[in-house]
């Protein structure tokens, strides 16, 4: 319940700025009693950033991937830009860094890495696997999610370019197989 109410409340005042007295507040505690959930506000965001993956896991989760790799990877990438548009406070707590100060805790960003393993395992199946493609890859999905959250949260005009960012990056990564292969029968 506390940190449902942490959510509503960051969506209301701005996610730098909960007050752990609203929080208490709104839950029904005084704000000492409070400090027995969370002994800060660090805390407290740590939890919302274990709770924000616990979410993407389970929305990610309830999706099929199966198929053809490449379309696969375009709904993976889609799926990711809807989520963050669904929810902007949420988006920025795990894509963003506008909490200053706060750096999730080991057993938080184990929920991260957990994620990162499913779309690096996506990208596997498509055979990208070089660490720099991966964090194109990453650049663009993020780059499309902040689109839609700026430009049109809950829309899905980004979204929609999911399967043409998909199509953009696995032509360069084909081109650039292409290029190598070539370059190296040259060579011999």
């Amino acid at each position: 319940e506390i940190l449902a109410q942490a959510w509503l409340l960051a969506d209301r005042d701005g996610l730098a700025a909960i007050s752990l007295r609203d929080l208490a507040d709104s839950v029904g505690l005084r704000q000492p009693s409070l400090y027995v959930y969370f002994d800060s506000k660090l805390k407290l965001y740590d939890a919302m950033f274990a709770d924000g993956y616990r979410q993407l896991l389970s929305f990610i989760g309830e999706r099929n991937y199966g198929g053809d790799p490449r379309r696969a990877l375009a709904r993976f990438l889609g799926d990711l830009v809807q989520f963050s548009s669904d929810d902007i406070v949420r988006h920025q707590m795990l894509f963003q860094r506008t909490v200053p100060g706060f750096e999730p805790s080991a057993e938080a960003f184990a929920l991260a890495l957990e994620f990162y393993e499913v779309a690096r395992q996506l990208l596997a199946a498509v055979g990208v696997t070089d660490q720099r493609n991966v964090d194109v890859f990453s650049a663009l999905a993020n780059g499309l999610a902040h689109q839609q959250v700026a430009n049109e949260p809950g829309g899905r005009r980004w979204v929609r370019l999911a399967g043409r960012v998909t199509e953009m990056f696995l032509a360069d990564i084909d081109r650039r197989r292409t290029t190598q292969v070539t370059k190296g029968s040259r060579r011999s």
